[in-house]
């Protein structure tokens, strides 16, 4: 790469990045033959804004180091621009850059930039947001909201997650939905509605896999467990894998959905990230709307 190469790197993110840290990210690029360029937004919510100030300057590749929230962030700031988003996974689950085959390795990962080539690929949106993951409504924004309260009362982290379980399970939205998809309208009871960019494996050890980024469709899966005990049972079975996806859950597919329901506003997460948006909630694929760096086939 010829142009100096922009790397965002989200200070606030686990506690910050330490010089060592970003020295290393620097050492990589140099190797790799990139001119790095470290651009540290002051706070996660300067992430997508700094992003696009970068694609409108012109860059041809613009690097999200980080976790999802970090890449989801940078990517809906790029797309349907010319530049191209380079990943380096600093998370902790880092499901965007498995599925683009980037290594874990910040020094392999620099190379697979550095040596890639562009693809483009689909993302996902709600009501104007923007996801290259998922999208879900119900059981999990839920906990997310659960385990930020606990959080902010000052628990540690694992703390924070068995209590927001624990909430979660107590008193679980149980969503009476009106779905439209591609004209036809069905009504579901659930407790969760996950949406996913293009199919996500959900059955035996395939569980959150995507095998295409690029089939232009949304896939839509409703939980069919409705139970306490059901969902128990659904969530250690994904832990060890076991999910059969006729059993655990109706699966559906469209360009387009929306759904609509009695609440005037619900919780959704987009990535991971939670907001609470006006109903109807309008989902769409937008199909080859990001550029992204792919390691060089072996």
């Amino acid at each position: 790469m010829e142009h100096a190469l922009p790397v965002i790197v989200n200070a606030a993110a686990g506690g910050g990045r330490g010089d060592d840290e970003i020295a290393a990210l620097e050492h990589a690029f140099a190797e790799a033959g990139a001119r790095p360029t470290i651009v540290r937004p002051a706070s996660g919510a300067e992430i997508a804004p700094t992003a696009r100030r970068l694609a409108e300057a012109g860059h041809p590749a613009i690097v999200a180091a980080g976790g999802d929230g970090t890449v989801s962030a940078v990517a809906g700031a790029i797309a349907g621009t010319q530049s191209a988003l380079g990943v380096i996974p600093l998370g902790t689950l880092n499901h965007f850059a498995r599925n683009l085959g980037i290594p874990t390795d910040v020094d392999a990962a620099a190379k697979a930039i550095v040596g890639g080539s562009v693809k483009s690929i689909d993302v996902g949106e709600v009501n104007g947001r923007i996801f290259v993951n998922n999208s879900s409504i119900g059981l999990y924004p839920t906990f997310v909201l659960h385990r930020r309260r606990q959080e902010r009362l000052g628990r540690d982290r694992w703390h924070a997650f068995a209590w927001a379980v624990l909430r979660t399970m107590e008193r679980y939205p149980l969503l009476d939905l009106r779905l439209s998809i591609e004209g036809a309208a069905v009504r579901r009871r659930a407790p969760l509605v996950f949406v996913g960019n293009n199919a996500y494996g959900m059955e035996g050890f395939h569980v959150g896999r995507r095998e295409r980024l690029d089939e232009g469709r949304l896939c839509i899966y409703v939980t069919q467990r409705q139970t306490r005990l059901g969902l128990f049972g659904l969530a250690l079975r994904a832990l060890v894998g076991f999910i059969h996806q006729a059993r655990d859950f109706e699966a559906l597919s469209a360009e387009r959905v929306t759904i609509d329901s009695r609440h005037n506003r619900l919780a959704v997460s987009t990535d991971g990230e939670v907001a609470i948006l006006d109903m109807p909630l309008e989902y769409a694929i937008r199909p080859g709307a990001l550029r992204v760096l792919m390691p060089p086939a072996s």
